[in-house]
């Protein structure tokens, strides 16, 4: 038979004991959270690789990406005739409707888009949300670089085929 309230009072004495205890713990905002790698926070844009392909405004399911561009000829010595190419006139994510799934990042072809663990850009102002090309740009020093190949793993067809260029 247990004495009556000796469940409470070995509840506060586990609750006295760490209390008294020098805490080991980081609080936020104090100290910066340490992330794991690859970690996923906000979407950063590489303007330069971007070819207006739509193929991430395409496949987002939330319709959270908005892209505009325009045609350019370009003068190319020796040829025929001028080439034409897309020029990115806008490009903006709109985070208040993103749901950070990634499809984008991983349909596109030119690795235009990038995670970056950077999740610090909340906003008083929800129509401060909708990120613009440049704002998206701002995020892209923040990419941490891909993880190294694993030496003991196959190589890649690159490697393979300048190997056999080397050898002939």
């Amino acid at each position: 038979m247990s004495i009556p309230g000796s469940g409470l009072a070995k509840g506060l004495a586990v609750t006295l004991k760490t209390m008294t205890k020098p805490s080991h713990t980081h609080q936020y905002p104090d100290e910066s959270p340490e992330l794991p790698p690859r970690t996923r926070g906000v979407i950063a844009l590489q303007e330069a690789n971007c070819t207006v392909c739509m193929l991430c405004a395409r496949e987002c399911p939330d319709w959270c990406i908005y892209i505009d561009s325009h045609k350019e000829t370009v003068e190319v010595p020796g040829a025929a005739r001028p080439r034409q190419r897309n020029v990115l006139d806008k490009f903006d994510i709109d985070f208040s409707l993103c749901m950070y799934c990634g499809i984008c990042i991983e349909v596109c072809p030119f690795d235009a888009l990038f995670w970056s663990p950077e999740f610090e850009y909340a906003e008083g102002d929800i129509r401060n949300l909708l990120h613009d090309k440049d704002r998206l740009g701002e995020w892209m020093p923040t990419v941490p670089a891909p993880p190294a190949h694993d030496p003991m793993g196959e190589k890649s067809k690159e490697e393979t085929s300048a190997e056999k260029k080397d050898a002939s």
